[in-house]
């Protein structure tokens, strides 16, 4: 047991068409950062360098990530969960009619 975290929130899918889960994500971004650090040891860079590629190449992915994320919330469909608090945000005219009725005059004065 992990704790408060289940193993599915830290191995599960994340919804969307290509079932992107967090470790293959993680092995992904391994096997870039190995490309280019062999590319780097082949261009006879220094370790240096090599360091300094490989922390820029991991925020590229980093932030290729969380936007390719934020992309797929902004166009994920609404639950009924939300669509019902947005009904309760956004009243009809007949709603508001009755609530009026109800809530005039019941003031403390």
């Amino acid at each position: 047991m992990l704790g408060w975290v289940s193993r599915r929130f830290l191995l599960g899918p994340v919804d969307g068409p290509s079932g992107m889960s967090l470790a293959k994500f993680i092995i992904g971004m391994i096997f870039a950062l190995a490309i280019v650090v062999a590319w780097c040891y082949l261009d006879g860079a220094s370790p240096g360098t090599t360091m300094v590629c490989v922390i820029i190449c991991a925020a590229i992915i980093q932030v290729g990530y969380f936007l390719l994320v934020c992309l797929m919330v902004a166009r994920s469909v609404p639950t009924s969960a939300e669509k019902a608090r947005e009904a309760e945000r956004t009243p009809s005219a007949d709603k508001a009619a009755e609530g009026e009725k109800f809530s005039a005059g019941r003031g403390i004065h």
